[in-house]
């Protein structure tokens, strides 16, 4: 794989000056509405078709858009709660579809959503290249912590430590602080990235 090209397309926005925060990932004003859904996909005791039944009614009552609709009906798919690929597949062409129709401010926010998930399903699917591919893309369009956790974890299946070592270092040392402690602290949390806990924080 040509790193040196990965590197360009992640480092090379460090002279860009806005880094937006994880919360930054959903439209502020849709972000409770998206929390309540994704606290509903993670608990055991909330069925997908109780869970599908919410995120309609918050669309129909206003409270997420069309295209934060179809990203949570797409999270629910891909989840180990329903884990069906081809449904979320689907739900993600059609986010993709809504986010070009829709335009705006929000555009590229909303291209960068979908980058994201069919990076995600790439990677349930064990292909982790195809993923990369996907995680980087999404950084470009949107600079969080989120997206830069997923590239590293695709580095990583891919077998690639000491490559998404260097990275990290590199995102440490150039990026801004914020941004920084963020991902920092997906690396404590996050299974996937768990072998990158060895790997110092800078002084």
């Amino acid at each position: 794989m040509d790193f040196e090209a990965l590197y360009e397309r992640i480092l090379g926005q460090v002279d860009q000056a806005a880094y937006l925060p994880l919360a930054d990932v959903v439209d502020p004003s849709q972000l409770a509405a998206m929390r309540g859904i994704e606290a509903d996909i993670q608990d055991p005791n909330t069925t997908p078709g109780q869970i599908e039944s919410r995120i309609r009614a918050e669309h129909a009552q206003g409270h997420i858009d069309r295209v934060h609709m179809l990203s949570a009906l797409h999270v629910l798919a891909a989840s180990p709660k329903v884990a069906d690929y081809v449904a979320a597949a689907h739900h993600v062409a059609e986010q993709e579809m809504a986010a070009l129709a829709m335009g705006g401010p929000r555009l590229s926010a909303n291209l960068a959503s979908v980058d994201r998930h069919r990076g995600v399903l790439a990677f349930l699917q064990g292909q982790a290249a195809v993923a990369l591919d996907y995680f980087s893309r999404a950084f470009e369009r949107q600079h969080t912590a989120g997206n830069l956790a997923n590239v590293l974890a695709a580095l990583l299946r891919m077998g690639d430590l000491d490559e998404a070592k260097s990275l990290l270092q590199q995102v440490r040392e150039g990026f801004a602080q914020q941004l920084v402690t963020e991902l920092n602290h997906m690396i404590d949390q996050d299974p996937d990235l768990a072998i990158l806990r060895t790997t110092e924080l800078p002084c």
